[in-house]
C-alpha cells in the first residue's frame, strides 16, 4: 500500500511537471517580438486613418507625420499569468507604435497601442506614469534629420575648407576621395528642456575613425522644423572658443589664432584599425581551440521558446532598449517572471566641449535596434544557433538583422564541483567529478563606438548569470594639456576620455509564486564566555538578518555600505528543511553614481543612485527609462524615483528588484585600437538559496566517480557514454554584415 501511495505521489509529480512544461510552452508566444506580418498590418492600419495624415518616414521634410518605432505591448501580468499557470488563452496581441506628430501647429510625440495582431482593428492612446507629456524636441533623431544635419555642415565646412585642409594636411569634409571628414554628434542635445542644439566634433574618416578627432567642434541649432533655419552658435578650434565660422575664419587667416598642424596621415598610420602588428609567438597556421558539439545541441528551441537541462524561457529584444528573458522556470518551478536591460548610460568629462556635454543614454539611440550580425568563431561559436531580428525603428518597412541573436551551449573548462578524497597514504578514496555546461543566450548592441555583448548564462545547478561585456572603440576627444585631468594621451592630439558605465536591469522575481519577501544578511560580532572553558571568550560572527518592510528601506544608496546577501524568498513556501524557498542577487560590479542627486541630467537617470532597489509590481512602472530621456533627461517622461516615493508595503507582496551594475572606465594606451572584454564584464548572479533541496545538478548524468578497486586499479564509473567524433566544422568562414528591409 505504501509502494502505491509513493507511486501515485511520483505519477502526479510528473503530472504537474508535464501541464507547467505544457503551458510555459503555450505561453511563450506572449513575448515573442512583433513578425514581419503584424509589422506590415500595424503599418497599413495606421497609415490607413485619414485623420492622422501619415508619411514615409524617410520623406526630406521634418515637420511630418510619421511612424517613429514599432515594437510588442506586453499584456498585463495577471493576464499573461492565466496562459502561463492555468493554460488559459493567451491574451491579444498588441503592438506599441511611437508617432511624431510634426505637421501640426503643436508637434508632439504620441504613442498608441494597436490591437489586435495579426490583423488590428483599434487603437488607443498609451500615456505615462502621471501622464506626464513627451515634448517634441525630446525625439531621437533621424536619419532624415542626419541628412539635414550633413547639409549644414557642407556649409560650415566649405567655408571652413582651407582651415580643415591644412590642419588634418589634406582632408577635407566635401569634394574629397579617400581622404574625407566625417562627424560624431553629442547628446544630449541642449541644457534645458525644449531645446535641441547638438555639439558635433570632426574626425577623420578612416577605419575607426572615432579616434581621429581633428580638433573642431561646432554647436548647431536644429530645433526648428524648417532645416534652412538652423543655426551654428559656438564653433571651437584649438582650444578656443568662437561665435560663429565667419570669425573663426577671419582670425584664422589673420594670424588671430594659432594654427593647428596635425601629423601627416600616410597609409601606414592605421593605429586605429585591426590589421595585425607586432609580435606573436603563437603559431599562426594551426587552429586554436574550438567548441564542438560531438552528437548535436542538448537544448531545444521553438521559435522564442527555449528548453535546457531543467530550464525553460522565452525571450524577446525590444528594439527600444534589448534582451528581455521571461517566464522563467527550473524544473518547471517559475523562479522569476521578467529579467531584462531597461538602459545603458556612458558619462563621460572632458575639456573640449564635446566631451564636457557627452553623457549617453543609449536607450534614446533605440540601442535594441543597433543588434547586427554576429560573426560565428568570434562572436559566438560556430556551432551556435543563429537567429535574424527584425526591428522597425526609423524605417519605412520592417528590417532584418541576419544572425542577430546566437544560442549555444559551451563548457565552462572548470568543474562545476569537484572532490579528490586523499587516503593520505599516497592513494584515494574516490575522486569525483562534474563538468560544467552552461546555456547562453547572447546578442550585441553597437551604440556607435561601443560594442555591448549581452548574456543570459544557465547553468545546470539553478543559477542565472546576467552579464554584460564592453569592447569597440573609446570615445575620443582632441587631446588638451588640460585633458590629461580627464582621461590619458592614448595617440597624438588624442585624448581617451574618463567615463562611467552604467547598465539598469529589472528582475521581476516569482520565488514559487507572486508572494514574495525581501531581506538581507550580514555578520555582527558576537563576544560571549566560552562554554568549555569560562575563562575565556569565543568572539565570532552571526548571521544578522533585516526584513525589509517598505520600498524606501529596500532602496539603497551608492556610497552607503551594502549588504552582503539580499535575499527574495516566499514566505509561504518551505524546502525540505523548513527554509523559506527563496534566490539571492550576487553582484559583479564596481558602479557608482555618475552626478549628484539631483542636478539637473542626474533626474533622468534617477535609478542610477541605487545598486539595488525593491518595488512592488505594477503594470504601470514596466521599465525605469524611456526612448526620449537622452534628450530630455530634466523632465524625464519615465522618473525611475517616482516608482519608490509612495513607499509601499513589500512584505509578501509580487517584488521588482531594479539593479544597477557598471564600472568606470579611465581609457590607457592599451584601448588602442579597442576596449577589450577581459575585465571589462559585470552583471550579477541569480542563486538559489534555500530554494531547493539539494544541489539540482546532482541528476546532471555527466558526473563522473572514479574509485579504487580491490587490485588498486583506478575503478570509473559514468552514466553517459565517451563519445570520440569530429571535432573541427568543414564549413567555410562567412560573415556578411548586411541588413535590409523585408
Amino acid at each position: 500500500m505504501k509502494s502505491l501511495c509513493l507511486l501515485q505521489l511520483v505519477c502526479l509529480a510528473g503530472c504537474i511537471a508535464s501541464r507547467s512544461r505544457e503551458w510555459a510552452h503555450h505561453g511563450a508566444p506572449i513575448f515573442a517580438d512583433l513578425t514581419v506580418h503584424e509589422m506590415k498590418a500595424v503599418r497599413a492600419y495606421l497609415h490607413g486613418i485619414p485623420e492622422m495624415g501619415l508619411t514615409n518616414a524617410r520623406s526630406r521634410a521634418l515637420n511630418k507625420n510619421s511612424i517613429l518605432l514599432m515594437e510588442l505591448h506586453l499584456p498585463k501580468k495577471h493576464e499573461a499569468l492565466r496562459a502561463l499557470d492555468r493554460g488559459h488563452a493567451k491574451p491579444p496581441r498588441q503592438a506599441r507604435v511611437i508617432i511624431q506628430f510634426g505637421n501640426q501647429a503643436e508637434p508632439n510625440i504620441t504613442e498608441y497601442i494597436v490591437s489586435p495582431l495579426p490583423s488590428p482593428t483599434s487603437h488607443q492612446v498609451k500615456t505615462f506614469k502621471g501622464a506626464k507629456p513627451v515634448t517634441f524636441e525630446s525625439r531621437p533623431i533621424t536619419v532624415v534629420e542626419y541628412d539635414h544635419i550633413n547639409d549644414i555642415l557642407n556649409k560650415i565646412t566649405t567655408k571652413a575648407h582651407k582651415l580643415l585642409f591644412e590642419t588634418t594636411g589634406g582632408f577635407s569634409y566635401t569634394n574629397c576621395s579617400n581622404r574625407c571628414l566625417t562627424f560624431s554628434d553629442i547628446a544630449p542635445r541642449g541644457l534645458d528642456p525644449g531645446e535641441r542644439r547638438t555639439w558635433i566634433m570632426l574626425q577623420k574618416f578612416v577605419e575607426g575613425y572615432f579616434i581621429h578627432p581633428i580638433g573642431f567642434e561646432v554647436l548647431i541649432n536644429h530645433q526648428d522644423l524648417d532645416p534652412e533655419k538652423w543655426t551654428v552658435e559656438k564653433v571651437w578650434y584649438n582650444s578656443v572658443y568662437f561665435d560663429s565660422v565667419e570669425e573663426l575664419v577671419e582670425k584664422y587667416e589673420s594670424g588671430e589664432v594659432e594654427k593647428l598642424k596635425l601629423p601627416d596621415h600616410s597609409d601606414d598610420d592605421f593605429y586605429s584599425t585591426y590589421i595585425p602588428r607586432g609580435q606573436i609567438n603563437t603559431p599562426t597556421d594551426i587552429h586554436g581551440p574550438k567548441l564542438v558539439e560531438p552528437q548535436g545541441h542538448r537544448y531545444h528551441i521553438d521559435r522564442n521558446f527555449v528548453e535546457y537541462a531543467g530550464w525553460s524561457f522565452a525571450y524577446r529584444v525590444r528594439s527600444s532598449a534589448g534582451l528581455q528573458v521571461f517566464d522563467l522556470r527550473f524544473n518547471g518551478e517559475r523562479i522569476a517572471y521578467e529579467i531584462s536591460l531597461q538602459e545603458a548610460i556612458a558619462f563621460y568629462a572632458g575639456d573640449t566641449p564635446a566631451a564636457m556635454q557627452t553623457k549617453y543614454i543609449d536607450a534614446g539611440w533605440a540601442m535594441g535596434t543597433s543588434t547586427f550580425e554576429l560573426a560565428p568563431g568570434i562572436d559566438c561559436p560556430e556551432i551556435a544557433t543563429f537567429i535574424d531580428l527584425y526591428h522597425y525603428f526609423d524605417t519605412d518597412k520592417p528590417v532584418r538583422h541576419k544572425n542577430a541573436l546566437c544560442i549555444f551551449e559551451m563548457t565552462m573548462a572548470m568543474p562545476l564541483r569537484r572532490h579528490f578524497n586523499s587516503d593520505f597514504q599516497g592513494g584515494y578514496n574516490f575522486f569525483g567529478g562534474l563538468e560544467n555546461t552552461v546555456l547562453v543566450l547572447r546578442t550585441t548592441s553597437t551604440v556607435y563606438n561601443y560594442d555591448y555583448i549581452w548574456d543570459f548564462l544557465f547553468y545546470p545547478n539553478g543559477v542565472v548569470e546576467v552579464k554584460v561585456s564592453a569592447t569597440g572603440y573609446i570615445h575620443a576627444t582632441f587631446f588638451t594639456p588640460n585633458g590629461l585631468h580627464y582621461g590619458s594621451k592614448v595617440y597624438n592630439y588624442v585624448l581617451g576620455n574618463l567615463h562611467t558605465h552604467l547598465i539598469h536591469y529589472k528582475v521581476d522575481l516569482d520565488i514559487d509564486g507572486r508572494e514574495n519577501s525581501f531581506e538581507t544578511l550580514d555578520l555582527k560580532f558576537v563576544n560571549f564566555t566560552n562554554p568549555w572553558s569560562p575563562k575565556h571568550f569565543i568572539v565570532q560572527s552571526k548571521l544578522h538578518r533585516t526584513e525589509h518592510r517598505t520600498e524606501r528601506s529596500a532602496a539603497f544608496r551608492f556610497g552607503k555600505k551594502f549588504p552582503r546577501y539580499v535575499h527574495f524568498y516566499n514566505p509561504n513556501k518551505k524546502n525540505k528543511w523548513g527554509h523559506q524557498k527563496g534566490y539571492r542577487i550576487q553582484f559583479n560590479s564596481h558602479a557608482h553614481s555618475v552626478l549628484p542627486r539631483g542636478w539637473r541630467e542626474e533626474i533622468g537617470i534617477s535609478w542610477s543612485r541605487y545598486p539595488l532597489a525593491v518595488t512592488r509590481h505594477k503594470d504601470g512602472e514596466a521599465t525605469s527609462s524611456s526612448i526620449y530621456t537622452q534628450n530630455d533627461p530634466w523632465e524625464p517622461a519615465v522618473s525611475f524615483e517616482d516608482y519608490i516615493r509612495n513607499n509601499e508595503d513589500i512584505v509578501n507582496q509580487d517584488l521588482v528588484a531594479w539593479v544597477t551594475v557598471g564600472f568606470l572606465h579611465v581609457p590607457h594606451s592599451e584601448d588602442i585600437p579597442n576596449t577589450a572584454t577581459p575585465g571589462n564584464a559585470v552583471g550579477f548572479f541569480l542563486r538559489p538559496f534555500n530554494f531547493f533541496n539539494e544541489d539540482p545538478s546532482v541528476a546532471s548524468k555527466s558526473t563522473v566517480i572514479v574509485r579504487p578497486d580491490q587490485d588498486g586499479k583506478p575503478k570509473i564509473q559514468r552514466w553517459t557514454p565517451e563519445v570520440i567524433g569530429h571535432c573541427v566544422t568543414d564549413k567555410p568562414f562567412f560573415y556578411n554584415g548586411t541588413y535590409a528591409g523585408v
